[in-house]
């Protein structure tokens, strides 16, 4: 099993910015970061790919949050920029221990078998 630690969340203003971070214990072959808000159903956010360091967004986020990758140590960055109220939610990273999915199956929870325990991004207006 792949741990996953996730940090960076916090409470922000809108049109601020905030950095997670999730680092994980092993190398893996993508990680992503899903999102969950009081009753909303879990969403996808955005998808890493360390092979050729692909990268998927959700529309929502799409131009306002980036999402990167550092190999040495083996952790991936949510770059969240232009945030929104409706940014707010408890943010999940997730991780694809070994390759067989591609594209957009990486916008659904399918190929993630591990996930870490949430930080909390809050958004005031």
């Amino acid at each position: 099993q792949v741990q996953l630690v996730e940090s960076g969340g916090g409470l922000v203003q809108a049109g601020g910015s905030l950095r997670l971070s999730c680092a994980a214990s092993e190398r893996t072959f993508a990680m992503g970061w899903f999102r969950l808000a009081p009753g909303k159903e879990r969403e996808f956010v955005a998808a890493f790919v360390w092979n050729g360091a692909w990268t998927y967004y959700a529309d929502s986020v799409k131009g306002r949050f980036t999402i990167s990758g550092d190999i040495a140590k083996k952790t991936v960055y949510l770059q969240m920029n232009s945030l929104k109220p409706e940014d707010t939610a408890v943010y999940y990273c997730a991780a694809d221990r070994d390759p067989g999915y591609s594209g957009t199956d990486y916008y659904t929870t399918s190929p993630y078998e591990d996930w870490g325990q949430g930080t909390q991004v809050t958004v005031s207006s």
